[in-house]
């Protein structure tokens, strides 16, 4: 019987990169979308992976949303927290609204998202937690202390998910993207693109199947015995 994957925002850019690696190793794969729903549909319609519509920042929407999953798909193995949001600005002019936007969907959205499913993981004694951090949370960010703060965070509650889930065979680790191709990136002007890729090392962007990848073997049997740790995937641009 093949085991249950659920992604966060696994219906555009690198959950859907993920979504579709998971796929391909043979997880029966759920993604969630927060808005877009010609997107998402779309989504469904090229790879036949079933998409479900909830605010990650809403814990009584992602419980019922996770409740319909497990009910339609079967019990969630592996989770891959993926969702996130950006409000940027310099902190002098950073809004309560844009803290609280970023800090719900980026941070408490990794607790909406697992808390509901880790009781099942800890009563099959088998779970795996991934959550997607990046780059900005290991080493900040000009205009993005909330986000940075809610990536920084994340890491915070892998390792100590690794701790609580191990006797119970559940792994929890973080991946920390650099500058991926993404439509965001490969939106903003080419100056400024051109500019991100001088201070990686390798001289390029990174892929989305690349963080895909990572997911991919972090939820495998292969990783078992590696917790609470943080894969970083940015072309060698910052070490911790």
């Amino acid at each position: 019987m093949a085991r249950v994957a659920l992604v966060t925002g696994g219906s555009r850019g690198i959950g859907a990169a993920i979504s579709k690696e998971l796929k391909s190793k043979g997880y029966d794969v759920a993604a969630t979308y927060a808005g877009n729903d010609e997107a998402a549909a779309a989504f469904t319609a090229e790879t036949g992976i079933k998409t479900y519509k909830w605010n990650v920042a809403d814990y009584d929407e992602s419980a019922a949303g996770i409740a319909k999953v497990e009910a339609e798909v079967g019990p969630i193995d592996v989770v891959v927290a993926n969702a996130g949001i950006t409000r940027d600005a310099p902190f002098h002019k950073m809004t309560p609204q844009q803290w609280k936007d970023v800090i719900d969907t980026n941070l408490t959205g990794v607790f909406n998202t697992v808390h509901p499913v880790w009781p099942g993981m800890r009563e099959r004694k088998f779970g795996r937690v991934i959550v997607i951090s990046s780059i900005n949370g290991q080493k900040g960010q000009f205009a993005q202390v909330n986000y940075a703060a809610t990536k920084a965070g994340d890491l915070g509650i892998v390792k100590s998910l690794a701790q609580e889930g191990a006797r119970a065979g559940i792994t929890a680790n973080a991946i920390c993207p650099g500058y991926i191709a993404t439509e965001m990136v490969m939106a903003v002007p080419e100056k400024v693109r051109e500019s991100i890729i001088g201070q990686i090392p390798a001289g390029r962007l990174g892929e989305p199947e690349e963080i895909a990848r990572c997911v991919g073997f972090l939820a495998s049997d292969d990783a078992g015995f590696i917790n609470g740790s943080t894969i970083s995937a940015n072309g060698a641009q910052f070490f911790v």
